[in-house]
This record gives structure tokens, sequence and C-alpha cells, in this order.
């Protein structure tokens, strides 16, 4: 990464975290929902690139999709928060035996039926678990996940390049490896262990908290992965060029699309023992 680059990635983080912070803490839930349908609905419509769209299909997408949230919102009410996140982690390890199948991505220009339709559970989950967290157990998770996912990205990278010798995925990402790999489970780790500082649960629900932080930071890799692969069956360095230095918003929310459902998935079944 060039020294302008970095300058812009920073740049760019600097105006947007504090604005995320602001948004995740003081807004209300349906507040919150509205400001992430606007997010994800930018997020949908660099998807239907990758999906093979072109204008004026792109658009009708995203708004279709939005749409579609919203009627799932009202849809799941009705169901057990551990049927739907556990489904969306199932799909999720569907995903994972996908990606370590794949020994080659050719490029491929046309249409593609099925990257459009995964984003229900990609997308539609995240922005469905994230709600749920806001709502249900309360907007300082949902802080605490993001903090979480930017410290074992941070944590990756610095790793990976200090240390990286042997690649995580080649075919797919040739700059991860499993020093960084490592490293984001030493960050999520420790950033585990911030909340029993001040809420001082027992030994073993702590260690439990401690292994969903780190198994959330494996999910998040793989969400890294997922959308790495899609981009190259496009022949894609990047999902678009909304934030300098970072790419496209879906390179930036990539890690915790996958992470979003099992941290809730963990809290939901943590959730009155603290």
């Amino acid at each position: 990464m060039g020294i302008s680059n970095l300058q812009s990635r920073v740049f760019t983080a600097l105006i947007l975290i504090p604005l995320v912070i602001a948004g995740v803490l003081w807004l209300s839930s349906m507040q919150f929902a509205l400001v992430l349908s606007l997010i994800w609905g930018l997020a949908t419509w660099e998807w239907a690139q990758l999906g093979g769209l072109r204008e004026p299909h792109r658009t009708l997408f995203s708004v279709s999709f939005l749409l579609l949230l919203w009627v799932l919102w009202v849809l799941i009410e009705a169901l057990p928060p551990a049927l739907w996140l556990g489904l969306l982690g199932l799909w999720w390890c569907g995903v994972a035996v996908r990606l370590l199948r794949v020994s080659a991505i050719p490029t491929d220009p046309k249409p593609a039926l099925g990257v459009l339709l995964s984003a229900v559970p990609v997308l539609g989950g995240a922005w469905l678990a994230l709600i749920w967290l806001h709502r249900q157990i309360g907007p300082e998770w949902v802080l605490f996940l993001l903090v979480l996912i930017w410290t074992a990205d941070s944590a990756a990278y610095f790793s990976g390049r200090r240390w990286g010798r042997v690649r995580l995925a080649p075919t797919i990402s040739p700059g991860k490896t499993w020093a960084g790999f490592y490293g984001a489970l030493l960050g999520a780790g420790l950033i585990g262990l911030v909340p029993l500082f001040w809420q001082r649960p027992s030994f073993g629900f702590g260690a439990l908290f401690v292994l969903l932080s780190m198994a959330s930071a494996s999910l998040s890799v793989l969400g890294d992965l997922f959308e790495s692969w899609l981009k190259r069956r496009r022949g894609l360095k990047d999902a678009g060029q909304l934030l300098p230095g970072h790419g496209g918003l879906l390179d930036r929310i990539d890690s915790l699309l996958a992470a979003a459902p099992l941290f809730a998935l963990g809290l939901y079944g943590l959730e009155g023992r603290w």
C-alpha cells in the first residue's frame, strides 16, 4: 500500500469512525435501521455489479432488495432468534466449505443469479442481525462488535505484514496469510476481555465470551474471503470507489457481514447471564 493510499485510508477512517460511533449510540433502533438501510442500499448497488448487473438493473435490484429487507424484518418477528440466526450460521458454514474447494477462479462477465440471490443471507442476514442486536441487546454491543472487527482487521494487517509467510487462501486472496489470521484471533481475544472488567462475570462465562469474540473474528475473515472470491469472478480489484483509500463500501463491511449473525447468536445464548 502506497503512502498516499495509506493517507487516504486513514483520513477516511478518521471521518467515518466518529460518525459511526455517534450513530450507533445516539440513534433509536428505528432510526438506526433507517440509516443502516441507506448504507446497505449502496452496498447492494455494488453487490449488483458483482452479480453482473448493469444500469438500470443495478438500481432496480438495490431498491427491490431494500423493500425485501423490511418485509423480512416483519416476518422474523414471529420466529425465535436462535432459529434464523442459526440458519444464517449454517449458510456461512456452507460458504466455508465452498471456498475451501476453490482451486481456480475463471472470470465470468455474465449475470450470475446465484450471486444475486446470495445477497439475501449475506447482506440481509447482517442487516437483520445488527438491528436485532441494537434493539434487543443494546447499542453498546453493536459498537463492541464494530470495535472487535476493526481490531481484528488491523491486527491481521500488521501481523501479516510483519510475519506473514504462508498464504491463507492464495487462489482467492493472495495477500492474506495465516500469521494475519492468528493476529486477528489474538486481537479479538484481547478485545473480548475488555467488557469483563466492568461486568465481572464468572470465569466460565468470561471464557465463553472471549471464545465468541475470537469465533466472530474468524467469521469476519470468511466474509472478507467470500467478497474477494466474488470480485475475482468479475475481474475486479475493488467493489467500488466510494471510500477513498478503502475502495467500495462492501470492501469496508465485508468482515462484518459474516461476523454479525454469529455474534448476535452468541449474545442471545449468553443473554441474562451477565
